[in-house]
């Protein structure tokens, strides 16, 4: 009996599904990982203060909508696979089938290889690199048993467990994005975070102004409208939230103080904030002062004391 052949339905109906399904699970299990980096952060990494500035958006993003398409797409193969039985012996489908379970595999067999190296190594196993691990395998071994199951045939002879299985993959899917809502905050939540990070931004953007203007005239401006030069330095920012004026205020001839409302506090703040109060000053006001080199902040109005050093910055001539 000949070989049924591949028509070009066939060839873009499963490189379609074969594509947005590796995509999925890779958008996924970085999805996962971001949401482990969150909650136990690397106190050596770098978290930005809005965690949809990293890769959360986009990871859900593939998942909310290419899951849909690969599900649709094997549905259209299986509906044909029905109606015509011989679809199921072309060489794309065994292709496609065979290279999926090699690369579950090859995740598996790689992840334990990192795993006893790590150990192996005395490095410390920390619980972020544990739940990644345990991440890695549970998704490559699900892959693994699904399409070794699809080659063996066992979803035509089990449909009611194939459609358990869909169903199955679509909630846990959802209730992943929905987990992430929880876990790093709402897209509405990240709206605010982008203010604040911008708030930051211009009050370091204004520091080096009044920087410059203390060199060039050894005395700090009487008000922030006195930065107003647009041959130097350009406009002054102003809170892009409220459209206000930020808060200057000179406090001695060298000091001064620069002061913005936030929505929230900063990300550090909230893994590292409880640590370093002891031996760092907190915000000014009724919380007290913050720490003359740093940006962070907690909510609420938050001024930052700063003192002009005219070794570090001595006057122009």
């Amino acid at each position: 009996m000949d070989k049924p052949k591949t028509t070009a339905k066939d060839f873009f109906l499963w490189a379609g599904a074969i594509i947005s399904f590796y995509w999925t699970v890779i958008a996924y299990v970085l999805l996962v990982f971001e949401y482990i980096d969150y909650t136990f952060p690397n106190p050596l990494g770098y978290y930005p203060d809005n965690p949809y500035q990293s890769g959360i958006s986009g990871e859900m993003a593939a998942v909310i909508v290419l899951l849909p398409v690969y599900l649709l797409l094997m549905h259209l193969i299986r509906k044909g696979s029905d109606a015509d039985p011989s679809r199921k012996e072309i060489w794309i489908r065994r292709w496609a089938i065979i290279l999926t379970l090699f690369l579950a595999g090859a995740a598996m067999v790689g992840d334990l290889i990192a795993l006893l190296t790590t150990f192996l190594s005395g490095e410390e196993l920390t619980t972020a690199f544990l739940l990644k691990v345990l991440v890695i395998i549970l998704v490559a071994a699900g892959v693994f048993m699904h399409f070794f199951a699809d080659l063996k045939n066992y979803w035509d002879t089990s449909p009611s467990r194939r459609n358990m299985v869909r169903i199955g993959v679509a909630v846990l899917a959802i209730a992943t994005i929905v987990a992430g809502f929880f876990i790093v905050g709402t897209p509405a939540q990240a709206r605010l975070a982008r203010f604040d990070t911008q708030k930051v931004s211009d009050l370091q953007n204004i520091q080096s102004q009044i920087i410059n203007y203390w060199q060039a005239k050894q005395k700090l401006p009487a008000t922030i409208t006195d930065l107003n030069n647009s041959l130097a330095y350009g406009p002054i920012p102003v809170d892009p939230q409220s459209d206000k004026p930020y808060t200057f205020k000179a406090t001695g001839t060298l000091t001064f103080k620069l002061c913005a409302t936030f929505n929230g506090e900063s990300r550090w703040n909230q893994n590292q904030f409880a640590e370093t109060r002891a031996v760092m000053p907190t915000p000014e006001g009724a919380k007290g002062m913050m720490a003359q080199d740093n940006w962070q902040h907690e909510a609420g109005e938050v001024c930052f004391s700063r003192t002009i050093d005219p070794s570090f910055y001595p006057p122009l001539k």
